[in-house]
């Protein structure tokens, strides 16, 4: 069975000191770019992913609400450590260390403007 070249890293910079976030090129030449408030807001742990699904508002009522913008300071990651050969797990400047980012989620979650556009289920 091949792998799916997908999901397969050539190339992973994670740039910690300038903060820059983390460039990956992939096996299929495809290069997706993450700052670490994106990689941030979507930690895959079992914790936030339960907040993020608590905060989501019932049908109808995100219209009603208004939510103010707070400020909130830019997230650096502090450390990176690699999980074997499939995964990165950080450690953000709020604390916040128990994500590990496999990269079949990097691929999931990359923010270039060709995968948004592709169909959710074809992302993952």
């Amino acid at each position: 069975m091949t792998a799916d070249q997908r999901t397969q890293p050539t190339s992973v910079k994670i740039h910690l000191t300038s903060g820059a976030g983390v460039d990956i090129t992939w096996a299929d030449g495809h290069q997706s770019r993450y700052d670490f408030d994106y990689l941030r807001d979507r930690c895959p742990c079992a914790t936030c992913r339960d907040l993020r699904e608590k905060a989501r508002l019932p049908a109808g009522q995100a219209a009603s609400k208004t939510v103010l913008p707070l400020y909130r300071e830019k997230t650096r990651a502090r450390q990176a450590e690699p999980i074997g050969h499939y995964a990165v797990r950080f450690a953000f400047s709020d604390g916040h260390a128990t994500g590990i980012y496999s990269f079949d989620y990097f691929r999931e979650i990359c923010p270039c403007a060709e995968c948004r556009a592709r169909p959710e289920a074809e992302r993952g």
